[in-house]
């Protein structure tokens, strides 16, 4: 240690998934952990541009097209951010992914945690790190949602991701059942149940993407809702804003993830998915 340099220990907790793969690496490579993850770490801030990007674990047009079950875990959807939404396998609720963590909200309305080794057929996510922040709601009136990202957003052909805490004067939620595999999503979402919050202070994690990609994800807002107390949620219909914190990241890059199950490599993707994507989301 070279004179006058300071040593900070750190205590960090890895998931199970993680730990293997660094002991692992400390076997191959003889280098401690603490130097893995220090190296991992130099690599992240280092690197900014190459983290800034939207991972889609599988194109979007598959969920539309009945293909619930991927072999995508949780775990390896979390290697590629810490902030996002998707669905579960067998299209069994909501995803919600918040500073780290993955929420799943049933068709019951019950919030419920979730473990590494579940399995998704789709879900966006990324490292959330915000490039602006704007207070909304000292006015008397609430509000809307998207006319007021409207007014936030700088460009419609650029991805964002989107992050509000506060306080909400309403919130219309969704939560889509349980589905049996290839049954379309514009079928399988036709009677799903609605939750709707008054006067609730929770979190919304989102997106916006860009019409020309709605093949890939979900044009527009694309939004989830998480109450503060965490045993509430679902995907956002309609909400009014409060008094609000809104947090936004431009995101130069999409990264897509192509699944190798068979139902994806020999089913027919090229069909026109828009009418039924929103149809579906709305």
């Amino acid at each position: 240690m070279a004179d006058g340099e300071k040593v900070t220990e750190l205590e960090v907790l890895l998931s199970y998934d993680t730990l293997k793969q660094v002991t692992a690496a400390v076997e191959r490579t003889g280098c401690s952990a603490s130097d893995l993850v220090e190296q991992a770490l130099r690599q992240f801030f280092s690197d900014r541009e190459k983290t800034n990007a939207v991972y889609l674990s599988a194109p979007i047009n598959a969920l539309v097209e009945g293909l619930y079950v991927e072999n995508t875990t949780v775990a390896r959807i979390r290697r590629h951010g810490d902030f996002g939404l998707g669905t579960f396998d067998y299209l069994d609720g909501e995803m919600v992914i918040l500073d780290g963590r993955v929420y799943q909200v049933r068709s019951d309305g019950n919030v419920y945690s979730v473990a590494g080794d579940q399995h998704s057929p789709f879900a966006c996510v990324t490292f959330f790190s915000p490039d602006t922040f704007d207070d909304i709601g000292d006015g008397l009136a609430p509000h809307d949602l998207e006319k007021t990202l409207d007014d936030l957003i700088p460009s419609r052909n650029m991805l964002y991701a989107i992050r509000i805490d506060g306080e909400f004067e309403h919130v219309k939620c969704r939560a889509a059942p349980r589905s049996e595999n290839y049954k379309p999503l514009v079928e399988a979402t036709k009677d799903q149940p609605v939750f709707e919050f008054r006067n609730v202070t929770g979190s919304l994690a989102g997106f916006y993407t860009p019409r020309f990609m709605e093949s890939l994800n979900a044009p527009g807002y694309h939004v989830h809702f998480l109450a503060e107390d965490r045993l509430r949620g679902g995907h956002v219909m309609q909400c009014s804003l409060k008094k609000v914190r809104i947090g936004i990241q431009h995101i130069p890059r999409l990264d897509v993830g192509l699944p190798v199950t068979l139902d994806y490599l020999t089913t027919d993707l090229t069909r026109d998915i828009g009418k039924d994507l929103d149809k579906a989301e709305k």
